[in-house]
């Protein structure tokens, strides 16, 4: 038995761009644009647009909530959002019938957004902050209708229900009718949550933490905060053209619009179950001078802190894709890859596995939220001290955007590089990870080189 409807694929005809799609729908609640933005990153094939989910379920302290026009229709939904991604399966396995071609990366699915702070629902983790934030923990929406544009073979198409496919056909083929943006601007300067001074001294509590054996490695980040009117999506294509980064993203929720310019995939698998993370871990600033710039990757390469560094999260990720993964599929086959980007270059390395026949994307999607590149090693502990010692919660910050395909196929990013704006504030953060040799300056810097290329863009 099904739910949703069954949905089909057909090509679209367009000249028009992703981006330019987008703009007819950008200000529609659950609106999403997965935009592979970079040019030449090896993982930027596809650009995705979903509208009109059929519904949403997401949670807010924990708090499950399930909205669209078939609710009556639905499973009885949990009272807990611990059990939201279970709850997800379950709705998954109620899904249509699909009628295209099968190298479609979307055939139908759960698509949204899951904040940071959603992972205090899957841990354990004190309350020495207040979620401050409007928008939901989580909103994951249940989309029949996707816009695919795939870079590689130079097509684009649209899935979509079999009934009413032609209206949407036309909706999407349609002529554009340009509209004025008013642009997003800054009506205050951009304030950290910690000076400098305190930054140091919670580099120190870190040191104290590393140093007695709780961590090894903790993950600390300040948050800017500014005041701003306009249009999201403007600043969003502002952005955009400055960071061309491969894990961009833009989501509209009823409270706030997110605007990501993520280099960071978190979790990737394929139809067959295969499954691939990409975590960062090490930075160093790009340069104009071609010298200085090279100079400053080779520094990266052969850094035996960052190496280490990477290494720690490396074996987290391995440790949490195991949970999920068939028992010896699990490997590393690319460690310490240098990728480049407008601001930064960035230490990466790949983990791979393969799917136990039992699991599926959204289950190891649960057993790895949130990232350990982003939280410190081991998990929960980090977590917990990063509560501690961070003034505000993250929100949206150091969790995930993405898509799960009723088919098996997912990708998934870590949202850093990204910004919440909400009642006329964006929230824009950065971070780092934290070991015994760090260097309290360098750490700190390391936070304004990573908003290089958003701070002052959107200041301009």
């Amino acid at each position: 038995m099904s739910i949703f409807p069954d949905v089909c694929a057909v090509k679209l005809e367009t000249s028009l761009t992703a981006l330019e799609l987008f703009e007819r729908c950008q200000d529609e609640p659950y609106a999403l644009f997965l935009d592979s933005a970079s040019k030449t990153h090896e993982d930027a094939r596809y650009d995705v647009i979903f509208r009109a989910p059929e519904c949403v379920i997401s949670s807010k302290n924990n708090k499950l909530t399930v909205s669209g026009n078939n609710q009556s229709d639905l499973p009885k939904a949990p009272t807990h959002a611990t059990d939201m991604f279970d709850y997800a399966e379950q709705l998954m396995a109620l899904a249509g019938r699909y009628e295209g071609p099968d190298h479609l990366p979307f055939q139908g699915g759960f698509a949204g957004a899951v904040g940071y702070d959603f992972g205090r629902c899957l841990e354990v983790i004190p309350e020495f902050n207040t979620n401050e934030y409007k928008s939901s923990d989580a909103a994951l929406g249940y989309y029949s209708e996707a816009v695919i544009f795939d870079k590689r073979r130079n097509e684009v198409w649209l899935v979509a229900p079999e009934q009413g496919l032609n209206k949407q056909k036309a909706y999407w083929e349609q002529s554009l009718t340009p509209t004025s943006k008013n642009p997003l601007k800054l009506t205050s300067a951009w304030q950290s949550n910690m000076s400098e001074a305190e930054y140091h001294t919670k580099f120190n509590a870190v040191q104290a933490y590393l140093l007695s054996g709780d961590a090894y490695q903790i993950n600390l980040a300040q948050r800017y905060q500014a005041s701003y009117q306009g249009c999201e999506w403007a600043a969003y294509k502002q952005l955009r053209a400055s960071n061309n980064a491969p894990f961009s993203a833009f989501m509209r929720t009823p409270q706030s619009a997110i605007i990501s310019v993520s280099p960071e995939r978190f979790l990737s698998t394929s139809a067959a179950g295969e499954v691939q993370t990409k975590p960062i871990k090490g930075t160093r600033p790009r340069y104009e001078d071609s010298n200085k710039d090279i100079a400053s990757r080779q520094s990266l390469l052969s850094s035996e802190k960052d190496r280490a560094e990477n290494l720690m999260i490396v074996d987290l990720l391995r440790n949490d894709l195991s949970k999920n993964c068939e028992p010896g599929s699990v490997t590393t086959p690319t460690l310490f890859a240098i990728e480049s980007f407008p601001a930064v270059h960035h230490l990466v390395s790949t983990i791979t596995g393969k799917l136990k026949p039992d699991c599926s994307a959204l289950s190891l999607f649960k057993g790895a939220f949130p990232g350990g590149s982003i939280t410190g090693a081991p998990k929960i502990r980090a977590m917990q001290i990063i509560e501690e010692l961070e003034p505000n919660r993250r929100g949206i910050y150091c969790g995930s955007i993405g898509y799960f395909s009723q088919h098996g196929q997912s990708d998934t990013s870590i949202t850093i590089r990204t910004l919440l704006a909400e009642e006329g504030q964006l929230y824009c953060w950065a971070g780092g990870g934290l070991v015994s040799d760090s260097q309290a300056a360098d750490e700190y810097q390391e936070t304004k080189d990573k908003v290089s290329r958003i701070l002052p863009v959107l200041s301009s």
